[in-house]
């Protein structure tokens, strides 16, 4: 009984650390990037839209939903302007060197950048001294992406 328990527990574990094991946050059930939302959108749009089947790519190690046509190709012509910094991690945690993953509701562009954050109490702190989060957060992204495994 002892070993079924720990069996348990190690599988109900595999999905976490699954989640956090990758330089690109991606759904851990569909490989979809953003869950499923069109990066592009958040600057064409200025809001999160959902991306359709129709309108995918692989790019990264992930799959990148795009809400049209237009969209796709100007992620495909320039994906390192459209895709979240730090992969979708939160800057505010990639600054305290934890690999936080971003939700693709709590978002900002600063910069002419996309970040997504964990919670709007870290996008408040990130908004409050961004220069500092991203000092930080750019030093501690080369300790953390080299323990993310590439997809």
């Amino acid at each position: 009984m002892l070993f079924g328990s720990w069996l348990f527990a190690a599988i109900a574990i595999v999905p976490l650390v699954a989640a956090t094991t990758e330089r690109i946050v991606t759904d851990y059930h569909t490989g979809f990037a953003i869950s499923g939302f069109d990066p592009v959108g958040y600057f064409t749009q200025a809001k999160p839209i959902m991306g359709q089947p129709e309108y995918e790519v692989f790019y990264g190690g992930a799959t990148w939903r795009f809400a049209n046509a237009g969209n796709r190709a100007a992620f495909i012509a320039h994906p390192e302007v459209y895709m979240p910094v730090f992969g979708g991690y939160d800057p505010t945690g990639v600054a305290r060197g934890i690999a936080v993953p971003g939700h693709p509701d709590v978002w900002l562009i600063a910069r002419e950048r996309l970040y997504l954050f964990h919670t709007q109490q870290s996008r408040d702190a990130f908004v409050a001294d961004a220069d500092k989060y991203l000092a930080n957060a750019q030093w501690q992204w080369f300790e953390i992406i080299n323990d993310l495994v590439d997809k």
